[in-house]
């Protein structure tokens, strides 16, 4: 890897892209439809071809529970990718309902060129994240 954080010509690096998101209900099609959103917003930032994802990791709030959201990743065509759940931990006062994806990607952009994604009130989560995705966008 060169100095300035760029893999060297040729060489490609896994890195970490993360999301985030917020369901608006505890259903099914409320926890599909976010996470869909979601992914679908990584993909396309980032430029990301599915076939260099090398796994991906899901987790959801405790208040979750009606589906595993890789199942949204799979209707999505991610039938090859290693998918894993988890419940995250119940902290008092965190933010409900929530999402969040860390997606471990075959690239070969710095890990400063990666865009993460916090949508539907997740962006306080990061919101210093949110500031340069928003800047990033043009607004």
């Amino acid at each position: 890897m060169a100095a300035d954080g760029h893999v060297s010509e040729g060489a490609v690096a896994c890195r970490g892209v993360r999301g985030a998101t917020i369901a608006a209900a505890n259903t099914r099609e409320a926890i599909l439809d976010a996470t869909r959103e979601m992914l679908e917003q990584i993909v396309a930032v980032n430029g990301i071809d599915t076939a260099d994802i090398a796994s991906a990791i899901f987790s959801l709030t405790p208040d979750l529970d009606a589906v595993h959201p890789a199942v949204a990743a799979r209707e999505m065509g991610w039938v090859t990718v290693p998918l894993f759940c988890v419940q995250e931990v119940a902290v008092p006062g965190a933010l409900a309902r929530a999402i969040r994806v860390l997606i471990h990607w075959n690239t070969r952009r710095s890990q400063a060129e990666i865009q993460h994604v916090y949508l539907r009130g997740a962006e306080v989560l990061r919101p210093d994240l949110a500031i340069i995705q928003q800047r990033g966008n043009g607004s």
